[in-house]
């Protein structure tokens, strides 16, 4: 026997209304960009980049912030975030997937025009600027915002 081809999957009702699925999706909460966040750690510790906390009080919560500079910095999945370079879109639901990862972008841009109006800079990284071959890049991109 074969496996269903993504058209059957497609055609298959959900088994929950789309008020239930969404109320189900809702109540499911990110666990962070954990290894992301810890190798931007591993980074700033060995330039002695210092002066930055987590968890801050801001809605949008920026995975650092450098108060004394007002430096909010996200680190940002190349998937979720839509990257120019690495992103991809999912073919399985393909509409709701632009759908979905258009949002976020929208947000992105949105939370990054709240906190510049609050007199904040902003520094997105990507998460592939954390590989071995772009610290130069991202060295000098961090370095130059603290």
């Amino acid at each position: 026997m074969s496996a269903p081809s993504a058209e059957v999957d497609n055609l298959m009702p959900d088994i929950f209304s789309k008020r239930k699925r969404s109320a189900v999706m809702a109540a499911i909460r990110s666990r962070g960009n954990r290894d992301t966040e810890l190798r931007l750690i591993g980074f700033m510790r060995a330039r002695g980049i210092t002066g930055w906390r987590r968890g801050s009080k801001f809605t949008s919560k920026p995975d650092f912030v450098f108060p004394a500079v007002k430096l909010a910095v996200f680190v940002d999945g190349c998937f979720w975030h839509g990257c120019p370079l690495h992103g991809t879109q999912p073919k399985y639901n393909a509409k709701f997937w632009r759908e979905k990862l258009a949002r976020n972008r929208a947000r992105d841009r949105e939370v990054n025009r709240a906190l510049r109006a609050r007199g904040w800079r902003v520094r997105r990284i990507w998460e592939h600027e954390l590989t071995r071959k772009n610290v130069g890049r991202l060295a000098a991109k961090l370095g130059r915002a603290v």
